[in-house]
């Protein structure tokens, strides 16, 4: 096999270049890899927060509770129709008001704005909000009976368990809704207007151009807004930690990371929390692994 030859020039460039990455790859070390390999050595031990005895190594004890644990099956459900509910609405209307903004000849920069104003607040002032909100007496309230002409009824947003997931969902669309339209809205933005001109020429509809020229060619967008979506709901905590803190029942929404803190640092049981942070890791990644897959490929040609 012949030896490839490298100039002096470009093997200065290929230094230079893995100096540049050094310190990211040290961040990423310090702050990424080592809190993963830590977890998951302290899953396999009876490690707690405050004793002064040294960890035990258990093998798989704390996996074996998990599975046989009525409070961690309830957080997958919990984290299951959290994520399913507010996954799917974000990606759905976040496609759909990406292609309605585009559309628009005036107000595109007012309503981009207008969006995506919710997700520069932190999730604990956006739950803090939707707390005053969601009172007996707040605006949600007020709203639903002004519709429905029930004057007075109170919707219970934080007692009745479907209502409390409802209300969890809805402030988390709200949030990021806009976060998610603008990523679309770019990605629109970048499939050439020419192609638009040809589909006009041959004489195609709004709808016809949508679905047979914008979403096919909008494709690694909608992946990308589907995996960082998918990924934001998994790791969901603010809102519900806050609810719970508010008054709400902790059953319903009693997500994996909240059961995570919960287990931590209330209870102090430190392996059995790093496993179940290990188990929310490896359904992280088959997720995302099987996203990435199903797309196929990532790059689309014009």
């Amino acid at each position: 096999m012949q030896k490839i030859h490298r100039s002096p020039l470009k093997k200065q460039q290929d230094r230079w270049g893995f100096a540049f990455a050094v310190p990211a790859l040290l961040f990423f070390s310090v702050f990424s890899f080592y809190p993963i390999l830590n977890a998951l050595y302290a899953s396999f031990t009876n490690k707690q927060a405050l004793s002064l005895n040294p960890p035990r190594f258990i093998g798989f004890g704390n996996y074996t509770y998990l599975l046989t644990s009525s409070t961690f099956w309830n957080s997958m459900r919990a984290t299951a129709v959290f994520t399913l509910g507010t996954f799917s609405a974000l990606v759905i209307v976040s496609l759909l008001l990406s292609a309605f903004i585009s559309g628009l000849r005036r107000g595109k920069t007012f309503l981009q704005m207008a969006y995506y104003s919710p997700a520069v607040l932190s999730s604990v002032v956006a739950a803090t909000i939707w707390l005053l909100i969601f009172d007996p007496r707040g605006l949600a309230n007020q709203a639903v009976n002004a519709v429905m002409n029930t004057p007075g009824v109170d919707h219970d947003w934080f007692i009745n368990p479907f209502m409390e997931q409802l209300s969890t969902m809805f402030v988390y669309f709200w949030k990021y809704i806009g976060y998610f339209v603008i990523i679309c809205i770019a990605g629109m933005a970048s499939i050439p207007s020419s192609i638009y001109e040809a589909v006009r020429i041959d004489g195609g509809n709004h709808w016809q151009t949508y679905w047979r020229i914008t979403f096919p060619l909008l494709r690694p967008t909608v992946v990308l807004v589907s995996i960082m979506s998918m990924l934001q709901c998994l790791r969901t905590f603010s809102v519900q930690y806050l609810f719970t803190l508010g008054g709400a029942p902790l059953n319903p929404i009693n997500v994996i990371t909240l059961n995570i803190y919960h287990t931590g640092i209330r209870d102090q049981r430190i392996g059995r929390a790093s496993a179940m942070s290990i188990i929310l890791f490896v359904i992280m990644l088959v997720l995302t692994w099987m996203q990435l897959r199903g797309s196929r490929s990532e790059e689309v040609s014009y």
